[in-house]
């Protein structure tokens, strides 16, 4: 018997991986984050499966949800919106997982952020505009965010941030981050990305936190920062200039076969 802990991605029923949908429909059991994935998604489990949404449910029942599948061999498929990398709170399930020595494993799914960027149609990373991208959030009723990662910190780096959980935070995240990008740099909030639903509000570090209070978004919600979202210029990648060698390219010149 084996937990599958399954990304489902941003929302899109269809872009869940192969991987991810094959599990699902040979599960006996699943379990899903109801307020996050779409019933799309779980359709692929068998006929007679049992499903549960776990979106009420607290850690100890949702335990015991996977010890009854363990008791009588049936596999889970354990389905949680995104990447389960990211805010996936999948570390205490699998803490308890290894105490109960219940099997388990992780597939991955597309991550928000690279929804996101999908919805902005840009690149996070451009030359000479950034480089890294910092995937974090803002502590308000959460977890407190750890000595060394609050986001006034974060932001002198300069790099592409891309905030979860943090679109009812705006007044804090603009405070924090003028002093280092300037009351011009560019912000897109992107709601629900990839569902039916989806809705992206560009701004500024000046102006987004009222365009996002006079949508009335106020949760599922991604903020990105930074100024790879209007560049105003920015040379090309060394990958495709043909005169830039490596393995397999020799200063624009194929070697013969």
């Amino acid at each position: 018997m084996t937990v599958h802990f399954i990304g489902a991605g941003p929302g899109a029923a269809d872009l869940i991986t192969v991987r991810g949908r094959d599990l699902i429909a040979s599960c006996p059991v699943c379990l899903y984050a109801g307020s996050l994935v779409p019933g799309e998604v779980v359709e692929w489990a068998p006929e007679d499966a049992r499903i549960v949404d776990t979106a009420i449910l607290n850690l100890d029942e949702i335990i015991a949800e996977i010890v009854a599948a363990h008791e009588v061999g049936h596999d889970v498929a354990r389905v949680h919106s995104g990447d389960p990398s990211l805010y996936g709170a999948i570390g205490e399930q699998i803490r308890r997982l290894e105490a109960l020595g219940i099997d388990y494993d992780i597939t991955p799914g597309v991550p928000a952020f690279a929804a996101a960027a999908a919805a902005l149609k840009t690149e996070f990373t451009l030359p000479d505009v950034s480089q890294t991208v910092i995937l974090t959030r803002t502590a308000m009723k959460s977890s407190a965010m750890p000595d060394g990662e609050d986001l006034e910190t974060l932001g002198r780096s300069g790099a592409t941030l891309a905030l979860h959980l943090s679109v009812r935070n705006l007044r804090q995240v603009c405070a924090d981050l003028i002093p280092h990008y300037g009351e011009d740099c560019p912000v897109a909030v992107v709601y629900r990305a990839s569902w039916p639903d989806e809705q992206v509000i560009r701004g500024t570090l000046s102006t987004i936190r009222q365009q996002v209070r006079d949508a009335k978004i106020t949760r599922t919600a991604l903020v990105i920062v930074g100024h790879v979202l209007a560049p105003d210029d920015f040379r090309d990648s060394a990958l495709y200039d043909p005169n830039h060698v490596h393995v397999l390219r020799h200063g624009g010149k194929r070697e013969s076969s």
